[in-house]
């Protein structure tokens, strides 16, 4: 799919650069590079925070675009912008460019599809929605069982890192939090607050855990 006609913000990206930089420093960052394409530019940064136990992917390139909030009766312009983050843990490694060849490349895929999802779909994510892997549900590797995710609000991080200012609106941060079958299906049928009270009765962590158990199996 074509973008052609559509107004582009590539301010966006650099706006998003310096957030980052002046939360996490230059040298503790690697940016993955998009390859040309003549759809969007959507480029990926791995971040490792001196002194913390995870490291970061957020995307850069999403908010070239605004997401169609036609939807939204109130408020629609402060969501039409947005990128995202994942928390991982610290030693994934993802070598020098993507795709890796590793068992972790799933990870930079799930970010990157969840990001273009909404410009090719001529929608919007938010928090609460879950996008699948594909449209049957399965995994997005043979490393690992998660088939989708869910758009959550980092806790780990202050309101004020989770908005980036421009003169066209807000660009919101959001976090995604990788699913399994079964709790896309429960969540789907009973809704996100009804999920959303597994991981806090769990106390679930941020980070993803490659290995963590299935709440509806």
């Amino acid at each position: 799919m074509r973008f052609e006609g559509r107004k582009q913000y590539p301010e966006h990206a650099e706006l998003v650069e310096a957030h980052l930089i002046s939360y996490f420093g230059e040298e503790n960052m690697q940016v993955f590079h998009e390859i040309p394409t003549f759809d969007m530019h959507l480029d990926v940064y791995h971040i490792r925070p001196e002194g913390a136990e995870f490291a970061l992917l957020m995307t850069a390139g999403m908010s070239a675009m605004a997401m169609n909030v036609s939807e939204i009766p109130e408020d629609a312009d402060s969501y039409k912008f947005a990128e995202l983050m994942v928390m991982i843990p610290r030693d994934i490694d993802f070598g020098k460019m993507y795709p890796s060849g590793t068992q972790h490349d799933w990870l930079m895929g799930m970010i990157k599809q969840v990001a273009r999802f909404p410009h090719f779909e001529d929608t919007w994510i938010g928090v609460g929605h879950t996008i699948q892997s594909e449209a049957d549900l399965l995994p997005y590797s043979k490393d690992t069982d998660y088939c989708g995710c869910i758009v959550l609000p980092s806790m780990s991080f202050p309101d004020e890192f989770k908005e980036v200012e421009s003169s066209s609106g807000t660009i919101n941060i959001y976090g995604l939090f990788p699913l399994y079958k079964e709790e896309i299906e429960y969540k789907i049928r009973y809704g996100f607050n009804d999920f959303i009270q597994f991981l806090i009765e769990d106390d679930t962590q941020e980070m993803i855990d490659l290995n963590r158990d299935n709440f509806c199996a």
